[in-house]
């Protein structure tokens, strides 16, 4: 059977402990701007800053951080190493509908099998982003460690995406309004009472809130049992948990939902590729249940119901 190796952007946040784990030993490098003229490829590490120096500076309404996905050209580079020594590529992308990865990547493809006409190369659209690709990239490498093809990898990952969830709550509301999404009226004062909007990702990849409840601790609550009520043979499954800067809250998550029984559960960074839009005081579980619904109107009604109860 061919080699072959599953290459997702930056924007999986899979920690180096979870891709030893795996053994996933490469992925595609964004980039990461400051407005004092500093510039950065997007690492799953925190080797250019720490992790609190980065959302600190998220934090500061004098400092503007931007990010920039890998360029076609990168992408080249990044496929030629493996199709030019016979192994082939599937390549796993931050959602299509909120960055141009995806499509950047699939021109290098094209690009390559110009030269390379026997390259095997596949461009995942993962609709997802941060765990939710995270979350499939780890699937993918545990597939492959257990003897799956190329093609079933593939169909794997095309079928169960839709399949991918999050829940958690944002405890930092001013980065929400900084970026536009609420006024900064509202986040002052949605601080001061301790309000904490919570989310599922819709079929786009994008959060849409679900409700909002007072205290971390009755966040973490409905969390745990958003996840219980909406998760598929748990016990057979693998979570992700990444936060931004709420290592404490993650790991108080992690608890609740080891009660659940899953095989494992991973408590990641968001590192600066999605940090930088995510922003700080976010803490949220990936995991597969039923296929989002339309407008998530199955999701909101379990999440209605929780909270009534």
């Amino acid at each position: 059977m061919r080699d072959f190796v599953i290459l997702p952007d930056c924007t999986c946040d899979l920690s180096e402990q979870i891709r030893q784990d795996v053994g996933m030993n490469d992925y595609v490098r964004g980039h990461v701007h400051f407005s004092d003229g500093r510039d950065y490829l997007t690492d799953l590490e925190w080797d250019n800053f720490t992790r609190e120096e980065y959302y600190r500076a998220l934090s500061n309404k004098k400092c503007k951080i931007t990010t920039a996905p890998p360029s076609p050209a990168e992408y080249y580079e990044a496929f030629e190493k493996y199709v030019k020594e016979g192994i082939g590529v599937i390549s796993v992308s931050i959602s299509s509908k909120i960055s141009s990865t995806y499509n950047f990547a699939c021109n290098a493809a094209q690009e390559i099998k110009k030269n390379y006409p026997e390259a095997q190369i596949y461009c995942f659209d993962s609709f997802r982003m941060s765990g939710g690709i995270g979350l499939l990239t780890l699937y993918a490498h545990i597939l492959k460690n257990e003897g799956k093809s190329f093609d079933e990898v593939i169909a794997w990952l095309e079928q169960n995406k839709i399949r991918v969830h999050q829940m958690g709550p944002i405890d930092d509301l001013i980065f929400v309004a900084r970026r536009g999404r609420i006024t900064m009226g509202k986040a002052i004062m949605g601080n001061f009472a301790g309000v904490k909007p919570m989310g599922d990702c819709n079929a786009d990849g994008y959060t849409t809130v679900l409700t909002k409840v007072k205290g971390i601790g009755k966040a973490l609550d409905v969390t745990a049992e958003y996840v219980k009520r909406t998760a598929e043979n748990i016990e057979e499954q693998y979570l992700l948990i990444a936060h931004s800067n709420r290592e404490l809250y993650a790991n108080t998550l992690k608890e609740k939902l080891i009660e659940l029984n899953p095989k494992k559960v991973y408590v990641t960074d968001v590192y600066a590729g999605c940090g930088a839009n995510i922003g700080p005081g976010m803490i949220g579980v990936y995991y597969l249940g039923a296929p989002v619904t339309d407008d998530l109107t199955a999701e909101k009604e379990i999440m209605s119901n929780i909270i009534k109860e």
